[in-house]
């Protein structure tokens, strides 16, 4: 798992939530691809719900993270 070092301490518990959501989604979103690629429609559709919403609660995390941290996740090669 690859991890990010928050610039304020009291954010790091946020700052790891957010990128556990964002590498789930970096998860989904491949196998998203890949269905889509192999036309299994059925599989594309299960797998889209699961990217979605954990890009919504990815974003979640991140709303209730200062500007700085936001701007160090969306740099990091995660994003």
């Amino acid at each position: 798992m690859m991890k990010i070092e928050a610039i304020s301490k009291k954010h790091q518990a946020r700052v790891n939530k957010a990128v556990n959501w964002l590498l789930k989604y970096n998860t989904f979103n491949d196998k998203r691809t890949r269905a889509e690629d192999n036309g299994n429609n059925k599989e594309y559709v299960k797998v889209n719900r699961k990217c979605e919403s954990s890009y919504d609660k990815f974003l979640e995390n991140m709303d209730e993270l200062p500007k700085r941290e936001q701007i160090q996740i969306y740099k990091s090669a995660m994003y």
